[in-house]
């Protein structure tokens, strides 16, 4: 116990206050807030992941199968006008927050951001369709794939490719939307703006003070990225793919899970922390997952945000509805029994805090060894299971973290039933794992409640 007090308290003095400082950094938070707010859209649209290949789970003879798979492409259409410019989204709310942090005008923050990030890209004019190319066309081994529709559709108009407004350009969302907000707040702080009268409207004024600070923001990305041709898209690609790569191993998802109920067991909330860098390279991930399983290949990737969310933090951070299982169905002592009532239906739907600082879990002893075994467990288990397809892998569909574990685990697995299956033999693994641990607790609990009876009386 004297070595437990010595590191808390060593753990207080240098960590705590440090870590909490990084997961308020304002750009942190920034990218944070800014991919959180796409989460709706993210959501919303997964469902149609889930609809549109739900003739996988369908006898083949079945007309509902045969007409999804029929239809497959066009019912995806919204979600990749959601998912498949997800970067540009993020832009927008990475661009508000930082803004808003700095009390400059948000909009116009976000507004500048997204500009920045569209001048990344270079738009290709498609030329016109003579009847020479019209017949050259509908002569291509393309026709029958519809390509001439295709051509016709885009004919002398002026293309982007949406490849590059994708999740595995999050990077460069974050630095259009970092350079431009930086560009707008120092404009700002020096007064390099145009100050319109107190009597002009203030969405007007706010429009007309960054004037100046859009100039440079829309010349400096058309010089480098337009005039200049630096594809910053390839290059940043370049430098992440090994980053992107390294996560997405069974030693990196050890690491991510060991940090973070370290830092929850020390009342430092581990998922803000951890989360916010790794959430963009498991977001390159997941679309790759996503992309491979609308073309019908082998999903590549294993771990991703759903990987922890569906297997790993069942019930929570901790995988803490094991924990609330066992006080609701074996506690002998007033305290469990209640929090056993209280906190089972809030586990069920992943939400822990409850259990973290009611039991408490935070920075109690008996428990910290349960707190970081289980997930590392999970992550054992699940990543072999993954890995050699036992169960199936993600589909790229982000379900409601809302929903109980062995149902989002079938959603985000496209509708495979052996998730729920091993997201319940999870919980059970950790059931088993918390009940010494458990044990031993309720001895300290029944204990004080013994000693306050025998006050009382």
């Amino acid at each position: 116990m004297a070595a437990f007090e010595s590191m808390s308290t060593w753990i207080d003095e240098h960590l705590a206050g440090p870590m909490a400082r990084v997961a308020e950094q304002r750009h942190l938070r920034a990218i944070r807030d800014g991919i959180v707010s796409t989460l709706p859209l993210i959501i919303v649209s997964s469902f149609l992941m889930v609809i549109a290949f739900a003739y996988n789970q369908m006898p083949a003879d079945w007309a509902l199968a045969a007409w999804l798979k029929a239809n497959a492409v066009k019912i995806l259409l919204p979600y990749r006008m959601s998912m498949y410019i997800l970067s540009l989204y993020a832009c927008f709310g990475i661009g508000y927050s930082l803004g808003r942090s700095y009390k400059v005008d948000g909009l116009m923050s976000g507004l500048l951001s997204v500009m920045a990030m569209l001048l990344t890209i270079v738009p290709v004019m498609m030329p016109d369709l003579d009847d020479a190319i019209n017949a050259a066309l509908a002569a291509s081994p393309l026709a029958d794939a519809g390509f001439p529709d295709a051509m016709t559709a885009v004919n002398g108009a002026y293309v982007m490719n949406m490849n590059y407004l994708g999740t595995g350009q999050l990077f460069v969302a974050i630095i259009a939307a970092f350079a431009a907000v930086e560009i707008y707040r120092l404009c700002v702080q020096h007064r390099l703006t145009i100050k319109m009268p107190a009597q002009v409207p203030e969405a007007v004024s706010n429009s007309f003070a960054a004037l100046i600070p859009t100039a440079i923001v829309f010349f400096l990305f058309s010089a480098v990225c337009i005039w200049g041709g630096f594809n910053i898209h390839d290059f940043i690609t370049a430098l992440i793919m090994p980053l992107v790569s390294g996560v997405d191993t069974l030693g990196a998802a050890l690491v991510v899970v060991f940090l973070e109920m370290l830092f929850w067991f020390f009342g430092i909330h581990g998922s803000s922390v951890v989360y916010s860098i790794a959430r963009p390279l498991w977001l390159v991930l997941l679309d790759e997952n996503a992309a491979a399983y609308a073309a019908g290949t082998a999903l590549p990737h294993v771990v991703s945000e759903p990987f922890f969310q569906w297997f790993v933090q069942i019930g929570g951070s901790g995988c803490t509805i094991s924990l609330a299982i066992l006080l609701l169905f074996a506690s002998r002592s007033k305290y469990g029994k209640m929090m056993g009532k209280a906190t089972i239906v809030p586990a069920v739907f992943n939400i822990n805090e409850p259990l973290m600082f009611g039991v408490p879990l935070v920075l109690n002893p008996t428990m910290m060894i349960p707190l970081i075994l289980v997930p590392v467990v999970n992550v054992l288990i699940s990543y072999l299971c993954l890995s050699v397809g036992l169960v199936g892998r993600f589909v790229g569909a982000i379900v409601p973290w809302t929903l109980p574990g062995p149902v989002g685990a079938f959603l985000a697995c496209g509708g495979d039933w052996r998730a729920a299956v091993l997201s319940v033999v999870l919980i059970a693994i950790g059931v088993a794992i918390y009940y010494p641990f458990f044990r031993a607790w309720e001895k300290q609990v029944i204990a004080e409640e013994k000693a306050d009876e025998a006050e009382a009386a």
